[in-house]
């Protein structure tokens, strides 16, 4: 008795670089008379990926040290287009801040776990959630909004000490 035919499926790696398609090959992605066949460890048995932490706001830090962190995590976020936005954002305002708009700007920046929502609640494109909903992000809104069309393609300086 002839063993079945097991050929693997190459059409889809047409938009692959050839690296990623030795990688898919490499996983073992074969076709069996047109069943796709995934690796045991793809399985619906395997782990779920380990949870993010929830973010908790540092304790006792002095004002000068929170805008320093402040300005460091607005430049440095997960997509450019965000690092863009509240790095030059934060250069503008963050100065002017007092205690409160501080915290809101710490909770807006750090406590959704998904830079993609905080770039569509400030482009408008989807609705901010009431608890985002404040003062800070109206500003930052204002200022994504751009109305003076000022140029924003780079990250402004640091400050000098």
């Amino acid at each position: 008795m002839a063993a079945p035919s097991v050929t693997v499926h190459f059409r889809s790696f047409r938009n692959l670089s050839t690296h990623h398609a030795r990688l898919y090959s490499a996983f073992s992605m074969v076709t069996n008379r047109g069943a796709l066949i995934p690796p045991a460890r793809w399985s619906s048995s395997a782990p779920a990926e380990p949870s993010i932490p929830e973010w908790q706001k540092p304790k006792n830090e002095p004002v000068e040290r929170t805008k320093s962190r402040l300005l460091y995590q607005s430049r440095k976020r997960g997509i450019s287009e965000n690092g863009l936005l509240l790095g030059n954002f934060a250069s503008q305002y963050l100065h002017q801040f007092n205690d409160d708009q501080l915290d809101q700007y710490d909770t807006l920046i750090n406590k959704p776990n998904n830079d993609w929502d905080l770039f569509n609640w400030a482009t408008g494109n989807k609705p901010v959630p009431p608890e985002y909903d404040n003062g800070i992000m109206k500003l930052l809104k204002e200022f994504v909004s751009n109305p003076k069309m000022e140029s924003r393609l780079r990250q402004p300086d640091l400050p000098e000490k």
